[in-house]
């Protein structure tokens, strides 16, 4: 073996020690035996030593508790030797000493079981969501395509809003819901409301009939309470959209010209899986949609979404300050901008679905945008963000 070898394997080994080594907590049970050193205390300082094992529960393995645990042991038994300490006395700290170690122990083994389980949860969710939630390609169709999603709760990377766009026989066709409700429940439902449309987006010729669809699905499989609220869209034929609204927030339109629109349903319908209790059909919107339109979807987690003076997100002027040729930077400039709004953590889910449809000699160039610094600190800070571009 070379001696470059040896001094790399040498390294490596001091490393990995020194990474396990608990430093802190032995620091700590030398800074008591050096203050009754100086002090001559006796009694006084040696209860303090179980200071050590009891930190070095929270931030090492069993081996370094135990390991800190005998450290304070040791120089207690050495310092109440030396300052006189009687013995009854003495044997009480250091049995004090040993139980710390041994609960401090017992607490780093479950803390160790915790986090396997969170890990072993996070790639579930994160499996799940890649199959709930398909990633979208740059281009669909026609379509320049880039999507958004935050949810809310970062240690579960998925939540109660959804979308999905597709291309079908009958032109490309999308959907963009929110679930009411949280948890596994809400997350059963988006799973249900995507697995029907993907299935009747294929199927069904006319738009309606996919709305109508996941209507009797949710009708019966849902609750009393329970709805979603969701916008389904359709490029039937081109310059044109047909967009069905059901008690979800209206998309905003962009024109070439950069003017923004929202798209209000000319007759509104309830959510879905409230048919029943309205009587009321929803239905068909068409708008034209000429060459460098955009239309952007999104859920209340964006619109919903207020600063510390409580403040609402405001997404029209954002769409209008940021909106360009390019969807992904176009979502990348509102999404950073949502989070600097909020302060760096969103508190619900969030869901942008962005689509343009390109002119057919317009150049594919890219424009960059600069981060905003507040969302950058955010992400940086391990924001939990599901993208899909």
């Amino acid at each position: 073996m070379s001696r470059a070898r040896r001094d790399s394997g040498g390294s490596c080994a001091a490393a990995g020690l020194a990474a396990g080594t608990p430093l802190l907590p032995v620091l700590i049970v030398c800074a008591v035996a050096l203050v009754d050193l100086v002090g001559g205390a006796g009694m006084m300082w040696l209860p303090l030593l179980a200071a050590g094992p009891a930190l070095a529960a929270s931030t090492n393995g069993p081996r370094g508790v135990a390991c800190v645990g005998l450290l304070a042991v040791l120089l207690g038994a050495l310092l109440g030797a030396r300052d006189g300490v009687p013995v009854r006395e003495l044997a009480a700290v250091l049995s004090a000493l040993l139980a710390v170690t041994l609960a401090s122990g017992l607490a780093c083994l479950l803390r160790a079981r915790r986090e396997r389980v969170l890990a072993a949860v996070r790639s579930v969710a994160e499996t799940a969501q890649h199959a709930l939630l398909v990633p979208v390609p740059e281009r669909v169709g026609p379509f320049q395509v880039a999507v958004r999603y935050s949810a809310a709760a970062a240690e579960a990377r998925i939540g109660g809003d959804l979308y999905a766009l597709i291309p079908t026989p009958y032109g490309v066709r999308l959907i963009v819901g929110d679930v009411r409700g949280k948890g596994l429940p809400a997350v059963g439902t988006a799973a249900l409301v995507l697995g029907v449309f993907r299935e009747a987006a294929y199927d069904e010729p006319d738009l309606l009939a996919v709305v109508d669809r996941i209507e009797r699905s949710l009708a019966r499989n849902l609750g009393g309470d329970d709805f979603v609220t969701a916008v389904v869209a359709g490029h039937p034929r081109p310059g044109h959209l047909e967009v069905v609204n059901c008690g979800h927030a209206p998309p905003l339109l962009v024109r070439a010209s950069g003017a923004v629109t929202a798209v209000e349903p000319v007759d509104p319908a309830p959510p879905l899986g409230l048919r029943a209790l309205t009587g009321h059909t929803p239905g068909l919107q068409v708008l034209p949609f000429a060459d460098g339109d955009q239309l952007l979807l999104y859920t209340d987690g964006v619109t919903e979404a207020r600063d510390r003076g409580r403040a609402f997100y405001p997404l029209h002027q954002g769409l209008a300050r940021h909106a360009c040729d390019d969807p992904a930077h176009t979502l990348a400039a509102l999404h950073d901008e949502l989070l600097a709004h909020v302060g760096g953590r969103l508190h619900d889910d969030a869901a942008l679905l962005l689509i343009r449809k390109p002119a057919a000699a317009e150049p594919d160039v890219p424009r960059t945008i600069v981060p905003h610094p507040v969302a950058e600190a955010a992400r940086d800070s391990g924001d939990q963000t599901a993208e899909a571009v």
